[in-house]
């Protein structure tokens, strides 16, 4: 079996394996653990209770790294009525809410 540095034993003692923590708490505690001299990579597993093989339910998501990704960044809103507004007030570059639009995006 491996063997393991003074401060990785000391930072596994504060960590309990079974509690669950809210997003801030966890946060906190990667900040408080850490360890290394370098920005190290933090794993999230989340469970959200959605069906991945229903179409409404799945999640898309990107992360926008530090540097940035070298492109600009767009965001298409597809709702309508007031679902549609609170994407313009979100700052939606696009909200697609009607047909005239998606044929535009088709057609695109």
């Amino acid at each position: 079996m491996a063997k393991h540095g003074k401060k990785y034993l000391e930072a596994k003692t504060r960590v309990d394996q079974e509690a669950a923590l809210s997003p801030q708490e966890a946060l906190q505690l990667v900040k408080d653990t850490a360890y290394t001299k370098f920005d190290s990579t933090v794993e999230v597993h989340l469970r959200t209770g959605l069906d991945p093989r229903q179409a409404d339910q799945q999640i898309r998501s990107t992360v926008v790294l530090p540097n940035g990704l070298g492109k600009t960044v767009r965001v298409l809103v597809f709702a309508q009525g007031e679902a549609a507004n609170t994407a313009r007030e979100a700052g939606a570059d696009v909200v697609a809410d009607d047909d005239e639009w998606i044929k535009k995006i088709q057609d695109g």
